[in-house]
């Protein structure tokens, strides 16, 4: 096996690597354990092009750098688990091209794997970011709109609808609609405009409530493709996708506003929730816990 580079911000091979996240540690010992050949640089994103064909395996942090001898590692949404992926992380992730058949998944792997995730996060009512504490009335049956931030280059280079135009479209159904902006974008622009689109719209709430107290009592859920459809599925909430994602294969998608409108003037379809997350997850990602860390890595290595 060619050697394989780990490509990783600067500070974190520094001193004692404290800073190093505990994947990239585990495999580190794994891989030494096993006298695979490897190293770690600090990532040039500039230099990317330039680096990758010198013969080794190059592992590149958070990075897209489609490539036959790259790999693009991070967080799949839910710690622990993370993409190691030849064609990018999340929306970019070769996940979305493959095929999803829940005849081929074990039922009660799934039941055992979704109640687990659902313990950790719904019951617990967490999320990737804090969360308040305090309960919020949501209207029962609302259509919940959860933005993103287009200035994010992910979101830009894979929506379909922008933000405003997917917010009106829900608005007008007339049905309550209840819209939680991004955490990261909590800037006056945004306000000015939600502002605006609630004076115009009376069934507009606008709300930074526990996403798991939103989720609860949505009948559906509309996003371009925030992680927060993954959060969904543990609800066992639909969801409406307005962009690109690798999680749309029990997602219905709307790539126009008309798409859109259609889909909520019809009755919400069901899903093998759980049996998709356990393939989405345990079958397609890598958990940077499991005993078989190190041996699944090399596999998708050895795929190159």
């Amino acid at each position: 096996m060619p050697r394989i580079l780990f490509h990783l911000p600067g500070d974190w091979l520094t001193g004692d690597r404290s800073k190093m996240l505990p994947f990239y540690r585990r495999l580190e010992a794994g891989l030494a354990a096993q006298g695979v050949d490897h190293g770690f640089v600090p990532m040039d994103r500039e230099r990317l092009a330039e680096q990758m064909n010198d013969g080794n395996i190059h592992i590149l942090n958070h990075a897209r750098f489609p490539h036959p001898k790259v790999l693009s590692a991070g967080v799949a949404y839910i710690y622990p688990f993370w993409h190691l992926d030849p064609l990018g992380i999340r929306a970019f992730s070769s996940i979305r091209d493959k095929v999803f058949r829940p005849s081929d998944v074990d039922n009660e792997a799934a039941r055992t794997f979704f109640r687990k995730l659902r313990g950790r996060l719904v019951d617990q009512r967490t999320s990737r970011y804090e969360q308040p504490e305090a309960h919020e009335a949501i209207p029962e049956g609302c259509i919940a709109v959860f933005l993103q931030s287009e200035g994010h280059r992910s979101v830009e280079e894979t929506l379909w609808l922008d933000r405003w135009t997917m917010l009106r479209t829900c608005l007008a159904t007339g049905r309550q609609v209840v819209v939680k902006p991004h955490p990261r974008d909590l800037g006056g622009e945004t306000f000015d405009m939600l502002a605006d689109l609630q004076s115009e719209f009376a069934n507009l709430q606008i709300s930074f409530a526990n996403i798991h107290d939103i989720l609860a009592v949505a009948e559906r859920v509309v996003t371009i493709n925030s992680a927060v459809g993954i959060e969904a599925y543990l609800h066992r909430r639909p969801v409406i996708l307005c962009g690109q994602a690798d999680f749309r294969h029990i997602a219905s998608e709307a790539r126009d506003a008309e798409a859109l409108a259609r889909l909520l003037a019809t009755a919400p379809p069901g899903a093998p929730y759980a049996k998709y997350l356990h393939w989405y997850f345990a079958q397609n990602c890598l958990n940077a816990g499991a005993p078989d860390l190190t041996a699944r890595f090399i596999e998708r290595v050895a795929a190159l």
